[in-house]
């Protein structure tokens, strides 16, 4: 639901009735995880995903009627192979969905969160009448049905902290925060480090870089992006950045700063499980040139890291694609 929180409390805001289906389980290589959402006005307006496009038809439909009725529904789609045009999932997957008419007053709460980057967890009777809790805080369950209910967990949105005020940190601040990171551009040059140069990023920061990270709570979700390729700065921030619990640590720079990197880094004592952390040259080989190419090709490498994908053509793989 946090992919559509923000039109949803526009819609609150606007007293514009809705209904919302969310996806509570899964099976087989189903598209979209449990939590993802799908919204429908009563004009008819639709905003998020429920099935990738392969039920969002039916889905519709569930939501018009129950916004009719007033009754929540609960569906399971499959895959039929008996007839070429029944309601299913092509991919094989199956997909249940609840769909809850009006549900603007009891989510007003984790709205208002979820629009300010909030932590919220929503609870969810799966009846007819879909009573809904919301509790604010860091959630401390995991998203999916409980019993009787389906409880979404939406913690702090993750950090992308880009290091390096360049333009293709400006390309990568932009991608980070279509990803749902909370972007950072943090750079010593006060010069080259405004918020008019970096309009995407949550926050510009002014500090060096190696001491504003020091500064931070960090956790395995945290990308760290350093494209500055000056020693003075790398060096320093890598010691720092490779010896914390983040998710991943990229560098930019050719394969020969690469090399001279990571013997400055062994001088002052990184060991080699550390430095095998690090992913530099940054990115994946897609043969970019352009800043926008070069973030794609970085944002490619950093979500492969993080959900243990491979990075290789799925034209060339075997395999279910959906994990």
């Amino acid at each position: 639901m946090r992919e559509i929180a923000r039109q949803l409390y526009e819609w609150q805001c606007a007293g514009t009735d809705f209904a919302l289906a969310t996806v509570i389980g899964t099976g087989g290589s189903a598209p979209r995880p449990p939590g993802a959402a799908m919204a429908v006005s009563a004009q008819g307006q639709v905003v998020g995903s429920v099935s990738g496009g392969c039920v969002e038809a039916a889905v519709h439909q569930l939501c018009l009627e129950a916004l009719e009725s007033g009754v929540a529904v609960r569906q399971r789609f499959g895959y039929s192979d008996d007839d070429a045009f029944a309601i299913g999932l092509t991919c094989g997957g199956e997909v249940e969905v609840f769909v809850h008419p009006r549900p603007g007053p009891a989510l007003a709460p984790a709205l208002t969160a979820l629009a300010r980057d909030e932590p919220v967890t929503v609870l969810r009777t799966l009846d007819a009448h879909a009573r809904t809790t919301v509790r604010a805080g860091e959630p401390e369950l995991e998203t999916g049905v409980h019993g009787p209910e389906f409880v979404e967990c939406y913690g702090s949105p993750p950090r992308m902290l880009i290091f390096g005020a360049i333009d293709y940190a400006a390309a990568l601040a932009a991608l980070g925060r279509f990803l749902g990171y909370r972007v950072t551009v943090c750079d010593a040059r006060a010069v080259f480090t405004t918020a008019d140069r970096f309009p995407e990023a949550h926050e510009v920061v002014v500090q060096w870089p190696d001491r504003y990270l020091r500064s931070l709570p960090v956790d395995a979700r945290t990308v760290v992006c350093v494209l500055t390729h000056d020693a003075k700065f790398d060096v320093p921030l890598l010691e720092v950045a490779l010896r914390l619990p983040v998710g991943y640590v990229g560098a930019m720079g050719s394969r020969r700063t690469h090399a001279e990197r990571l013997a400055r880094l062994r001088e002052i004592g990184l060991t080699e499980g550390e430095l095998a952390r690090l992913r530099s040259p940054i990115g994946l080989d897609l043969g970019g040139r352009t800043p926008a190419e070069t973030a794609l090709s970085i944002a490619a490498e950093i979500v492969a890291d993080l959900r243990g994908g491979s990075a290789a053509s799925l034209a060339r793989t075997a395999g279910a694609i959906h994990r």
